[in-house]
């Protein structure tokens, strides 16, 4: 049944293109579907497993959402008030118009407040550096180090008032900030109470022990002459800040248990986490008619430009990027899905109730061959041609 996906990602294995992967496909039921192929790392001994580790990098901004939007229903974080309330870091924000030949930045202050519903959508003008020229420019003159892990890294400029267009960036890390500030935990103990520890995920964490460490696949490039090179990586230790938006490690195994949960409906195996009523509110659209999951990139190192359907009007839901239209691939319209920086994807589907994820650790995001891969693993999930 997964014979096209098979060959596509042996193919790309034999030729060089990626050191190996990891898939998975789900339905409400369990698991459908599970493959590995290729090495940990290029040019080493250890095989890919379904227990391999990865940076999920993006894909951890779902959790933190879900996360946060327990706490909306219990009363103790609101979709729409002013979060400078909570947090009052986010109170003065500047929006950043541009920069000076001198590289530095041309500020006025913002318009309006930023709510919970404008972080978990990416309206609230905080951007990344790689999607936002004129951030990257300014951090590139000023020194700025935006991945310090810290509080002040994260008061960044904005891209526009907050609520009035889409810009991928660093929102759900505020969205993991409210949720420490409501909860009284630290994110990673919030979610082992809340989320990991009901659904099973044994593999997700922050930080690795020795023994998931050992189960770790390597970050890759691909140098000037083809052949991929292993990077050093590894998320800051302890930072003051754990990253909501992309510090998460997991599995395919694990993640494909929080899949299982949105298509339950919240819940998995007879542990809710989340109501029915919310989840399927995650399929809704939130960014009006601003056009969300796309980017040109102003960093080719960390992303190629970004755009998974042109022709598609896509929006972004409290939790991930919602297609509303069917897919080529048959994945059904208010679907949701997104993927990690060192390109990993999910999809979940619950129209049709399925859902898959690939794993892969290669830079640029965006890579033609894994989205080529990921493609694949939806056909065949589809059975469609």
């Amino acid at each position: 049944m997964y014979s096209r996906f098979e060959a596509a990602l042996g193919q790309a294995i034999a030729d060089g293109r990626i050191a190996g992967g990891v898939a998975l496909t789900v339905d409400r039921d369990g698991v459908a579907y599970e493959h590995s192929a290729g090495l940990r790392q290029a040019g080493g001994a250890e095989a890919m497993t379904p227990d391999t580790v990865f940076w999920i990098a993006s894909m951890t901004k779902a959790v933190a959402s879900v996360a946060a939007l327990q706490l909306v229903e219990r009363g103790k974080l609101s979709l729409d008030g002013d979060l400078s309330d909570l947090l009052p870091d986010l109170k003065g924000l500047e929006v950043l118009e541009g920069v000076d030949a001198d590289g530095k930045p041309i500020l006025r202050p913002a318009k309006g407040a930023v709510t919970l519903r404008h972080l978990l959508t990416h309206m609230a003008g905080f951007a990344y550096n790689f999607t936002h020229p004129a951030l990257q420019a300014h951090f590139a003159a000023s020194g700025f180090d935006p991945n310090a892990g810290t509080r002040a890294a994260h008061r960044q400029p904005l891209a526009f008032d907050p609520g009035t267009g889409w810009i991928y960036g660093i929102g759900i890390d505020w969205a993991g900030i409210a949720v420490e500030a409501a909860s009284g935990q630290r994110l990673d103990a919030y979610l082992r109470e809340n989320l990991f520890g009901p659904l099973g995920m044994t593999d997700t964490d922050f930080a690795l022990d020795a023994g998931r460490e050992a189960r770790k696949a390597s970050v890759h490039v691909r140098t000037p002459d083809g052949p991929l090179a292993a990077i050093p990586f590894g998320m800051p230790p302890n930072p003051e800040v754990l990253s909501g938006g992309g510090g998460l490690y997991s599995t395919v195994r694990d993640y494909g248990r929080f899949l299982r949960m949105l298509l339950g409906g919240g819940a998995l195996e007879g542990q809710r986490v989340l109501s029915e009523a919310t989840v399927r509110g995650l399929s809704q659209i939130q960014t009006g008619q601003h056009r969300a999951g796309a980017w040109t990139s102003a960093n080719p190192m960390l992303t190629n430009d970004f755009d998974p359907y042109p022709g598609m009007a896509t929006g972004h839901g409290l939790a991930t990027l919602v297609n509303p239209d069917p897919t080529p691939e048959g994945r059904s319209a208010g679907s949701l899905a997104w993927a990690g920086l060192a390109n990993t994807y999910y999809w979940a589907d619950p129209t049709a109730g399925k859902g898959g994820v690939l794993m892969t650790q290669l830079l640029p995001f965006g890579d033609p061959e894994v989205l080529g891969l990921f493609k694949a693993l939806e056909r065949d999930a589809y059975g469609t041609a």
